[in-house]
């Protein structure tokens, strides 16, 4: 008797283009609208900034979110299934972006638990006026010297609210895609965005606001000519919009096969510049009272990460009439960016080893998050937590996100050749439709733009020592981390893919290029057969 064909399950889906649009702007809105764009503007021209952001946004930012969703939505896979089905020696690319995501996730979670444990600080001044910056190193992360090595040292009131926070991502993470990450992004989203709004108006009232606005609106046109500013602007969308390493390719495999992708494209990407620049007038608004209070100007209190969040804002708290709901509420925005995100970032490993190796949904999201937050907690709930964090996040960054998006545009665009059949994938299924145009931005401006950003990086931490940190430490988690990615991801695409994986026979896939075989052309009207997917 003849043995039955195994057959892996039917992908998930989300439950409407809305709940799609709102998880993506959800993963692109995090930590760094709040507290990096807000700097990053100020210091590229304030207002005249705008501009280079713009033509960053249009010419890089949107071309590539285009790429990520024609890729996911067409190849119908995760980050490594979607690029093994593009072609089979493609598939180490998306195991790249994959080991990117397992990094990052590992130290993002703990940024989540600082600012819940901020939330509650906020509610009482636990800080102290004036203390804001001891408070932050000595008291709660209790920081050690880097030259003594890496501490082992127990952080509890870090280790408790980084436990909390895993438990709540790995459940909404258990219960799927439509269950949990979309309904964890229908309920935080709208909160987010009440939340941040509350604390802007609150922001605007305070004395010394116009000051800030000032001084973050104000344009400087000299600015203009630095070549660095629009490095600067072309850097801070491909890290903003959450293209290149594999969550917009996830996100887009699970929309339904008659999906807008890009309208739905061109929302995600506005939403998430309108919120960066909202995030922009809350901040500089804040930081024009804590000058004036402080009797100076606000080029001497501006500041971005985690002095922004953990010591300029707390000061800010101490110092304004209802500044524990300022707190409470610019807290609480970070700690809910940071979820939305969290859970697109840990998504895209979860749905990469479902793929390659046929699990449940459950028994991949337990292999996959317990042993990151067992790693987690190790390394980030000691005292040693802001230096491993701050190495690691510098060099992933800059020679891991970039690195893979510029290798990436160069395989799809110059050795496979694919942008064609991208640009008519998405021209079949969208109301904004895309030509020649797009093509060149991904194949030429794209990897210009990227190949300057990262020689510039490669030459700054040549140069010297990042943060004067100590070599045996930059090696380790610096350039050691960016080469294991590499090596990483080669070795993981030559593993075979199980025999209920998704990569072989899988229902939806084949029956989604079964209709688009047979639907005709947008622009000639003609019918074009297609042979089965080569595998």
């Amino acid at each position: 008797m003849a043995k039955a064909k195994t057959q892996p399950n039917r992908r998930e889906a989300f439950g409407s283009r809305n709940v799609f649009i709102l998880a993506a702007i959800g993963s692109a809105v995090g930590l760094g609208n709040i507290w990096r764009f807000p700097y990053v503007a100020y210091e590229g021209g304030g207002g005249a900034f705008l501009i280079p952001y713009l033509c960053a946004l249009l010419t890089a930012g949107i071309p590539l979110l285009f790429l990520d969703y024609a890729i996911g939505h067409r190849y119908r896979g995760s980050a490594p299934l979607a690029f093994r089905r593009m072609h089979r020696a493609a598939e180490p690319l998306g195991w790249w972006q994959v080991l990117i995501c397992v990094v990052i996730s590992v130290y993002y979670a703990v940024i989540v638990a600082w600012s819940v444990m901020y939330t509650w600080f906020s509610a009482q001044l636990s800080w102290g006026a004036g203390n804001e910056q001891d408070f932050f190193f000595s008291d709660f992360l209790q920081m050690g010297d880097p030259k003594e090595g890496i501490s082992t040292t127990f952080v509890p009131q870090v280790g408790v609210p980084l436990v909390i926070v895993w438990i709540v991502v790995i459940g909404i993470m258990i219960l799927g895609v439509k269950r949990g990450i979309g309904a964890a992004n229908m309920i935080l989203m709208p909160l987010l965005t009440v939340m941040f709004l509350i604390l802007v108006v609150q922001a605007l009232f305070l004395p010394g606001a116009l000051d800030g606005l000032n001084a973050f609106f104000e344009p400087n046109w000299e600015a203009l000519r630095d070549p660095g500013v629009w490095a600067s602007a072309y850097g801070h969308i491909f890290f903003s919009l959450s293209v290149a390493f594999g969550i917009m390719v996830t996100y887009s495999s699970y929309l339904k096969r008659k999906t807008d992708l890009t309208g739905s494209g061109l929302v995600v990407a506005f939403a998430n510049s309108s919120f960066e620049i909202l995030a922009g007038i809350g901040v500089f608004a804040a930081l024009g009272f804590m000058a004036q209070a402080a009797g100076t100007q606000v080029a001497d209190v501006a500041t971005s990460g985690i002095g922004l969040a953990f010591i300029a804002f707390p000061t800010i708290v101490s110092q304004a009439a209802g500044g524990s709901i300022i707190g409470v509420l610019f807290f609480g925005a970070l700690v809910f960016a940071g979820i939305t995100s969290m859970i697109s970032i840990l998504e895209v490993i979860v749905s990469a080893l479902q793929d390659k190796l046929g699990w449940s949904r459950i028994s991949t999201t337990l292999v996959v998050t317990i042993p990151l937050a067992i790693i987690s907690m190790a390394l980030f709930s000691t005292t040693s937590a802001l230096v491993v964090l701050d190495t690691t996040d510098a060099f992933v960054n800059a020679f891991g996100i970039m690195a893979v998006a510029f290798v990436t545009v160069i395989v799809v665009s110059w050795v496979l050749f694919k942008l064609p059949v991208l640009q008519e994938h998405l021209n079949r299924r969208s109301s904004f439709r895309i030509g020649i145009l797009w093509r060149l931005l991904v194949a030429v401006v794209v990897p210009i733009v990227l190949g300057y950003l990262l020689f510039s990086e490669f030459q700054k931490k040549l140069t010297e020592p990042y943060e004067g940190y100590p070599v045996w430490l930059l090696g380790i988690f610096g350039w050691g981390m960016v080469a294991l990615l590499v090596v990483g991801g080669i070795l993981l695409s030559l593993l075979p893919w199980s025999a209920k994986s998704h990569a072989k026979d899988d229902p939806g896939y084949d029956e989604f290029l079964a209709v688009e075989a047979y639907e005709p052309d947008p622009e000639t009207g003609s019918v074009r057969v297609q042979k089965g997917p080569k595998r």
